[in-house]
């Protein structure tokens, strides 16, 4: 259904048509990449753990000095109308991705970053578009190292969601040089595995689930959930220091991130990873979130 012409987007306490939601060129997400982000998703059109993503947004935006002007229940309640507001125009067997981007606003230049003005707020809903994505459920990625490294925690700490998204689109187009439908695996300054470019990475080793900690890559929700799931499964679980060499030799490997909620890998830098298919664990735990969400999270993106 294309209902583009008709959605509706929230920007800065305003409703209006998404084709005609505009900022500033002199915002300050535009001049400096200054903007604090979050990604929600729906399952069956009701949003899944809205709360715990703007908990996070709110840490974010406290870290970075951005007043949004808005409390977190009054953030929650202008995301739940928008999404009220658009949901007619949603096919019965599809779901939105609700995105939230927050900058310090108007941001001309001069000898001070500080805020001046009002934070300027963008709450957009768009149809969740999984084709990218959905032959890797049966298939299997390739997961490829760029040979750029993540921004240490010493200057950036991975665990604020920003828009300033340049450092992953070079070290996603890195990995393609080597596959072009490669799937980005970020080391660290150190070597350690830290995360994709929007999601996290797991591996499992002799039955044990294994991650990076939260110390070098981002904290997501997905990620969480895995771990959730896995200890109701009563799987082994390790939050841990990963190198490469952890990866080649996992029985299986797998991202989490909000809109395909695992993606198994089933290639490493060009080694097979265990047998070369997608593993019990991770259809185990595929099959797991899909109870929980009450849909076929496979079969959605097989439908599409």
């Amino acid at each position: 259904m294309n209902a583009t012409a008709e959605r509706q987007v929230y920007l800065s306490g305003e409703w209006v048509r998404e084709a005609d939601a505009k900022i500033s060129i002199f915002d300050s997400a535009i001049m400096l990449g200054d903007c604090v982000t979050e990604s929600t998703r729906t399952f069956r059109h009701q949003p899944f753990r809205l709360d715990d993503h703007l908990k996070r947004l709110y840490q974010s935006l406290k870290v970075c000095r951005i007043d949004p002007g808005v409390t977190q229940a009054e953030m929650r309640a202008v995301t739940l109308k928008l999404l009220a507001i658009n949901q007619p125009l949603l096919g019965p067997a599809d779901d939105y991705w609700i995105v939230h981007n927050i900058s310090r606003g108007l941001s001309k230049p001069g000898p001070n970053p500080a805020q001046k003005n009002p934070a300027t707020i963008m709450i957009f809903n768009s149809p969740m578009d999984l084709r990218g994505w959905k032959k890797y459920y049966t298939q299997g990625c390739h997961a490829v190292t760029s040979f750029s490294r993540a921004i240490p925690a010493q200057s950036l700490d991975a665990r604020i969601k920003n828009r300033s998204r340049l450092s992953y689109t070079l070290v996603d187009q890195e990995a393609r040089l080597v596959d072009p439908e490669a799937q980005v695996v970020i080391l660290d300054i150190h070597g350690h595995v830290s995360e994709n470019k929007g999601g996290n990475i797991f591996a499992v080793t002799d039955g044990q689930l294994r991650t990076p900690t939260a110390d070098n890559c981002l904290a997501g929700i997905s990620r969480q959930t895995v771990l959730e799931l896995a200890r109701s499964l009563q799987l082994p679980i390790s939050e841990c220091c990963l190198q490469p060499y952890d990866l080649a030799t996992a029985d299986e490997v797998f991202f989490t991130s909000t809109p395909y909620c695992i993606m198994p890998a089933t290639r490493f830098n060009g080694l097979t990873i265990g047998n070369g298919t997608v593993g019990p664990v991770t259809r185990q735990l595929l099959g797991a979130w899909s109870k929980l969400v009450g849909m076929d999270i496979v079969a959605q993106a097989e439908a599409q």
